[in-house]
């Protein structure tokens, strides 16, 4: 396989490992998402903590996250990915949120950006950064604005 083929194949890859997260993600399903990360992942999340290092203490943080919402909703546009035959990386725009307690949906667009590695021929996230642009003057997030 030449280097284009491969790293469409790859980038293929990486597109069904994502795929695979968001259909986790909105089932509420902590073991397939957790299934999506090495041992060692590190994530930088928009909420909760500065940083979470490792699958254990990322996994409590999505059992915190599934307390804020009685369903979850994620959806991936405007995506990126550059990958070789072991390492690949993606960047894009998701509009993520969900219903809470009271029924009402709470939705936003966030930025993202994912480092993948070929572990044991499968592909895993080892890097997740998470961000929302903010106001300087009021210090809030903007999750109201659009693409």
């Amino acid at each position: 396989m030449d280097g284009a083929t491969r790293s469409s194949a790859a980038q293929t890859e990486v597109r069904r490992l994502l795929d695979d997260w968001v259909g986790a993600v909105t089932a509420q399903d902590l073991d397939r998402i957790m299934a999506c990360y090495v041992d060692d992942v590190r994530a930088f999340d928009a909420i909760g903590q500065l940083q979470f290092t490792g699958r254990d203490a990322y996994r409590e943080h999505w059992k915190l996250c599934f307390t804020m919402c009685e369903s979850m909703a994620f959806e991936i546009h405007d995506l990126d990915i550059t990958a070789a035959d072991e390492v690949a990386f993606a960047h894009y725009l998701a509009r993520c949120g969900g219903a809470g307690p009271d029924g009402k949906e709470r939705m936003g667009w966030m930025r993202a950006t994912v480092g993948c590695r070929k572990v044991a021929g499968r592909w895993l996230v080892t890097h997740e950064h998470y961000s929302a642009p903010f106001d300087p003057e009021s210090g809030k997030a903007l999750f109201d604005l659009t693409p």
